[in-house]
């Protein structure tokens, strides 16, 4: 074929051909070009035997298409909303109260006031460096952008793997609400459906995920709100049980509300800070929120009211109708109370929340430790091989590379003595990893106040005391480690999230070489360039 007549054939081939042919990140299906990374083709290689003239496709609605490298916007106001409600309400809440309660007794309503305090600073923060820029997708994203390529990599790595571990510690609270309605249950039987279901959940499209989340925050609402008023109830009427009257009085007339003194008051803050674990998700779910600028700060506005009813007020109502020292640490308080009152049936259905709860916070964790996997793959910090989407915008490889992880849980539940030890240990060692998170996205935050005064004092978004506020947080930081260091149960976890930290850095400088030696960028860029959403405006 002449060189004149092959640029008119390229040219046919580009208008008949579908694009998704082409710009794969794979070569081509017809293997006529050499495609890059980014999409882009080049000149064809020469061959020996002349390429065939294509024939035009017939147009197949069936067939699927090709996979991409993008997330699809698919999450409205209502799921933000509530991924943020359902976010603050988990595991931690609904069974790691009953350990803060054991040690702390009502000063445990305290400890979760301040650790709330602290985390909405943080979650405005991460809301006006969102806002910023639309084309962050997560944490890692602000945190290469301000803190350098490095921190992408660990602050990636470590959120993936924090929620892989988070996972693990649902799924063991999975088995032992699992265990009230089946004593005798093999602990690897619910351990491994709940895994399996997690994966099936989180191969569908991210809509799906968006409704599930929806209702299983709903089922939580209800079921708390619930609890309060039957609570107020008894209190005001006087109801009696076991000898025992409900009163508001049992919040101080069983020691005071610090019976067990200041060490029990700073043991509290361990399992505190693992109970607000999952409220950042709703940063990771705005990258697939269809209008984030009106929906993200209402969201996190509302952690203020979230943390002061699901948190203070339920914990004082349970606290009112039995006193603290009636509850056992390895067991839900929200079940035990209605358990203690002789409510049997309720108790039932109690448990079947609790349940689901467990079940929705490990589907958070799947999901967002998903996205952080997808975008590590895009920089080249992961297999490249991760970094595509199947035809209803799935990082679907991502999802199996996450769950199959999440297996860890059944060997770790005959390691240790009974669920509640395994559970206590994997919690401390996810709380220790989600502070160096929320530490990167605070640092970041200092970081963008110098490098962009602009874009602080032209947000909408700002947060309270901007100057002061992120260093406030990094000593409450520093002061939360020292309270796990604190303690014989949480110090041994803690001590062991530093190897973690060491094989990042191993890693990280052996993908740096790889990089450099082969001439690719240590992260890719995030775009300052105006953002679609806001060019629609």
């Amino acid at each position: 074929m002449s060189r004149v007549t092959w640029p008119l054939v390229r040219s046919a081939f580009h208008h008949t051909v579908p694009t998704s042919w082409i710009e794969s990140p794979a070569k081509s299906r017809l293997g006529l070009f050499d495609v890059h990374e980014n999409g882009k083709h080049r000149i064809p290689k020469e061959s020996s035997v002349a390429p065939e003239s294509p024939k035009p496709p017939q147009q197949d609605h069936s067939a699927v298409p090709e996979a991409s490298e993008e997330m699809r916007r698919g999450l409205k106001n209502r799921h933000l909303q509530l991924i943020a409600i359902g976010g603050a309400i988990g595991t931690g809440l609904f069974m790691g109260s009953g350990q803060i309660v054991s040690v702390s007794g009502p000063s445990s309503i305290f400890v979760y006031a301040i650790i709330g305090f602290f985390v909405f600073l943080v979650m405005r923060m991460l809301g006006e460096l969102l806002l910023s820029n639309l084309h962050y997708k997560t944490f890692g994203d602000i945190a290469k952008d301000f803190l350098g390529p490095w921190a992408g990599f660990f602050v990636s790595w470590n959120y993936w793997f924090s929620w892989v571990v988070a996972c693990v510690a649902d799924i063991t609270a999975i088995v032992a609400y699992t265990q009230f309605f089946w004593e005798e249950v093999p602990l690897w039987l619910p351990a491994l459906a709940a895994t399996l279901f997690l994966l099936v959940l989180n191969l569908q499209p991210v809509r799906w995920f968006g409704e599930m989340e929806f209702w299983f925050a709903i089922i939580k609402i209800v079921a708390i709100l619930a609890l309060i008023a039957v609570g107020a109830v008894l209190i005001f009427t006087g109801f009696t049980h076991d000898g025992f009257q409900a009163s508001i009085t049992h919040l101080w007339d069983q020691g005071g509300f610090f019976p067990m003194g200041i060490s029990g008051f700073v043991l509290g803050f361990q399992m505190g800070v693992f109970s607000f674990i999952g409220v950042e998700l709703v940063g990771t779910a705005a990258a697939e929120a269809e209008n984030p600028r009106k929906n993200l700060p209402k969201a996190i506005n509302s952690i203020v009211v979230r943390i002061l009813v699901f948190y203070v007020l339920s914990l004082s109502v349970i606290m009112s109708i039995s006193p603290w020292t009636a509850l056992e640490a390895g067991k839900s308080p929200f079940v035990q109370t209605f358990l203690l009152a002789g409510f049997v049936p309720a108790a039932l259905v109690i448990n079947l929340v609790v349940l689901s709860s467990a079940a929705s916070s490990a589907n958070s964790g799947v999901y967002s430790g998903t996205r952080m996997l997808f975008g590590l793959a895009k920089d080249g910090h992961a297999p490249r091989k991760i970094a595509f989407t199947d035809s209803r915008g799935v990082p679907r490889r991502a999802v199996f590379a996450t769950a199959v992880l999440l297996f860890t849980a059944v060997p770790l539940l005959y390691a240790g003595d009974d669920v509640a030890t395994a559970f206590g240990f994997v919690s401390t060692m996810c709380a220790t990893m989600v502070l160096f998170t929320w530490g990167s996205i605070v640092v970041s935050y200092i970081v963008f106040l110098k490098k962009h005064p602009q874009r602080h004092q032209e947000s909408k978004f700002r947060v309270p005391v901007a100057r002061l506020a992120p260093w406030v947080v990094l000593v409450f930081f520093v002061f939360l480690i020292c309270t796990f260091l604190y303690s014989d149960g949480t110090r041994w976890a803690t001590l062991a999230a530093p190897v973690w930290f060491i094989i990042l850095a191993v890693f990280w400088h052996l993908r740096k070489r790889a990089l450099l030696r082969e001439g690719k960028p240590l992260a890719g860029t995030v775009s300052e360039l105006p953002h679609p959403l806001d060019e629609a405006k």
